[in-house]
């Protein structure tokens, strides 16, 4: 008898800060500050975009609009707090959750106590929820570089290996936006600082890019990578170098990526020798949350349990978790498997 993939220990390592928002919490949030939501955002219609700007577009606007509800400290906790206790309900028992802190900056007094209301966030989350809470700072493409070197620099100084430290530097935003090779500096003030080099690249643009970012920003797992599949020698690559990917499938079709889940290349990827990490991204747009991803390697793509364990050993091996917590969460990994009568 299958057991319910909830029950699974795994690592979440792809959940976005507003975009891990549970729609009641919007609805409330925007009530409280008097915000009228989009109608896509007060229906809670899930997106199924085409894969071009004018759908990145879209995407972008309804993120900014619930991005703009998260307006002062006790919003900037809450969803730290409901986001830990939704993954710690499903099964997560470490979460690596993106925040740029440049949007809510403005509300609570500059970019440092920002990134400090967060962290102290994620420790509290860490202590009650049963999911442990780290950081990765993100700069946006959309940008300057010389603002992802001012973000490298304030996630540096809170770099750590457990909850509620800074434990990567990201990349995200549209990745037809900007240059990557012009981020590298930012990248590297990470890096010295023993931070993990996390940029988005593989899912809007192909393998080319994949091999832009391998080169410049010397990753150490990238945001989604799916694209990959579709060069064997760039594959090759991450799978040679150990790069692992944060492959979220909902947000794949719900970007126009791929036409059906079934079309996530999640079977050649696993097949190919690659990590991978499943992630839910951003639910509040996109729907699925991070066990609804396993079910669908499950249902959609005939993973038996083994393989089910096999994805989320890989999960707790990639993230940035201090080597006791992998190894007690490795072992209840390999104790988990079909219910006993």
């Amino acid at each position: 008898m299958e057991r319910p993939v909830s029950t699974l220990p795994k690592a979440h390592l792809h959940l976005h800060f507003t975009g891990s928002m549970r729609p009641a919490t919007l609805q409330e949030m925007a009530a409280k500050h008097r915000i009228r939501l989009p109608e896509t955002l007060r229906e809670h219609h899930l997106l199924r975009l085409t894969p071009d700007e004018r759908g990145w577009f879209r995407f972008q606007r309804l993120y900014d609009a619930a991005r703009a509800c998260v307006r002062d400290e006790e919003d900037m906790r809450r969803l730290v707090l409901e986001a830990a206790q939704d993954d710690a309900a499903e099964g997560s028992r470490w979460l690596e959750m993106q925040v740029d802190p440049t949007s809510y900056a403005p509300h609570v007094g500059g970019l440092t106590p920002a990134l400090e209301i967060v962290l102290d966030a994620a420790r509290e989350a860490s202590q009650t929820t049963g999911c442990q809470v780290a950081i990765v700072v993100a700069a946006s493409r959309m940008r300057h570089p010389l603002d992802a070197r001012i973000l490298a620099r304030l996630a540096a100084r809170y770099a750590g290996e457990g909850p509620g430290t800074v434990v990567g530097f990201g990349l995200s935003n549209d990745e037809r936006r900007g240059d990557t090779e012009d981020f590298a500096p930012a990248f590297r003030i990470a890096r010295n600082a023993g931070l993990a080099s996390l940029p988005h690249s593989g899912e809007l643009r192909g393998p080319d890019h994949v091999s832009l970012t391998l080169d410049t920003l010397h990753p150490d797992r990238l945001g989604h990578g799916v694209r990959a599949a579709e060069n064997q020698e760039v594959l090759g690559r991450l799978v040679d170098a150990g790069v692992a990917l944060e492959v979220c499938p909902a947000s794949n079709v719900a970007l126009g990526v791929y036409p059906t889940p079934a079309e996530v290349p999640l079977r050649s990827l696993i097949d190919s020798g690659a990590r991978l990490a499943l992630g839910a991204d951003d639910p509040l747009l996109f729907g699925p949350r991070l066990a609804a991803q396993y079910e669908t390697a499950r249902e959609v793509h005939g993973l038996d349990d083994a393989a089910l364990r096999h994805l989320a050993a890989s999960s707790i091996e990639a993230s940035r978790a201090p080597d006791d917590v992998k190894k007690g969460l490795l072992a209840e990994v390999e104790a988990w498997g079909p219910e006993q009568d």
